[in-house]
């Protein structure tokens, strides 16, 4: 397809890519292009990392909102520039306007992480939460535009943006020209688009697959033709997106690209196997990619794939709420309630019974008034470390032996993996 036929179809053609990555040269990270052997053998495809993580604000977004910047004009500089964003968009926009001199207003969803929120304003931009979706943010975002007559720097549906973002896919089959599928966390599908001009360019065939959280599938469900119905709370705010971009949308129809949804426990899944494989911080949104090869391996099974891995700015307590609840679907940690004596002495008895059953207790808590019998019992629970699965379950039964009630709190978590 020619450039002049691929413009009149989406908007955005390879040439557009290539001017961006020579403008945002030097400003932005060409960031590496890893080969995870253990991942690999776990999903059974050649599984090649992109760690956008590694930009200064950890996510590819740096390239589009630079590229963008770059193009404006110096009456629209003097302006300022306005942008919503959940957070990624917003620091890679805030970031590059100081750099430049420009003067910045990011109107971000009340939800949005606070790490995010922080980081933004550490780079001298104006800070408003409004709204409580980032469909709200925006048309606030919009209204404030029109009042101050500033220049709105869109996320995804502009075109200096998805050319800014593309360049990622143009430094992964740069540096690796083999790989026959990209996989790409979907928001706005910005990114997506982007890397889809870049593939249909390549020498060799690459796929292009999107992903997307199943809570909110606006892409998969606008290509499917169904109407757009997500919601609810996740990890990957990254990528919950309602109002996906028209233009990114045109892009991947004509390049026929495809997305496909996860659910949220393999998206936290995911940011857990990337810490502990990789030792590199991905929020939930730039873990997506990963999740897609785990919800379907036979899919990418002896393939050589790229994921994009981005957005290190996951929230402490987020990071560490998901790696609690994977030590308990790992089988890790164990939560038991039992009802023993409540006389000097049994607790202790029942805390000798778990250390030579191998145990290690985290947490102990009394309940003398809603749960027990008697009022001479009283129900204590137990969260208990183990070594695995089998280990918690050998605790449970050796307590059983000892003559001691044990009830099961954390089959219900066991059960959702």
């Amino acid at each position: 397809m020619s450039d002049e036929r691929a413009r009149d179809l989406a908007g955005v053609v390879y040439a557009d890519l290539q001017e961006a990555a020579r403008r945002i040269a030097g400003r932005v990270i060409r960031t590496s292009l890893v080969h995870s052997r253990t991942l690999s053998d776990i999903t059974g495809a050649e599984v090649w990392l992109k760690l956008e993580n590694q930009q200064f604000a950890a996510s590819f977004k740096e390239r589009g909102a630079a590229n963008k910047l770059l193009t404006l004009s110096a009456e629209e500089a003097k302006r300022g520039v306005i942008a919503m964003s959940a957070g990624n968009h917003a620091q890679g926009v805030a970031y590059h306007a100081h750099r430049l001199g420009i003067a910045a207003t990011i109107v971000m969803p009340k939800p949005t992480p606070f790490v995010k929120v922080a980081r933004t304003r550490h780079h001298a931009a104006r800070v408003l939460l409004e709204g409580e979706t980032l469909a709200d943010a925006a048309t606030f975002a919009h209204q404030l535009a029109a009042r101050e007559n500033l220049v709105f720097v869109h996320p995804y549906n502009d075109p200096a943006i998805i050319a800014g973002q593309g360049t990622v896919a143009l430094e992964m089959l740069e540096d690796q020209p083999s790989l026959d599928c990209l996989v790409v966390p979907v928001g706005g599908a910005g990114l997506a688009a982007g890397c889809a001009v870049v593939a249909a360019n390549h020498a060799s065939p690459v796929e292009v697959i999107g992903v997307e959280v199943e809570s909110y599938a606006a892409a998969a469900q606008q290509l499917a033709g169904r109407p757009v119905s997500v919601g609810g709370a996740t990890i990957a705010e990254g990528i919950a997106v309602r109002d996906v971009g028209a233009l990114p949308m045109a892009i991947l129809r004509a390049h026929g690209v495809g997305v496909m949804t996860v659910p949220e426990r393999l998206i936290e899944k995911t940011v857990i196997l990337l810490l502990e494989i990789e030792k590199t911080v991905a929020e939930g949104a730039g873990a997506a990619a990963l999740a897609a090869l785990l919800a379907t391996p036979e899919r990418f099974a002896g393939r050589k794939v790229g994921l994009i891995v981005s957005g290190g700015n996951i929230d402490t307590r987020t990071l560490a709420n998901v790696l609690m609840r994977g030590l308990v679907r790992d089988g890790r940690l164990v939560d038991l309630v039992v009802e023993i004596s409540d006389k000097p002495g049994a607790l202790a008895e029942l805390t000798r019974i778990v250390a030579e059953l191998g145990g290690n207790i985290v947490e102990v808590q009394h309940q003398r008034l809603f749960g027990a019998l008697s009022a001479n019992m009283t129900e204590v629970e137990l969260v208990i470390e183990a070594q695995d699965i089998a280990h918690g379950d050998a605790i449970v039964q050796g307590l059983e032996a000892k003559g001691v009630p044990v009830r099961r709190r954390d089959r219900l978590a066991l059960s959702r993996d």
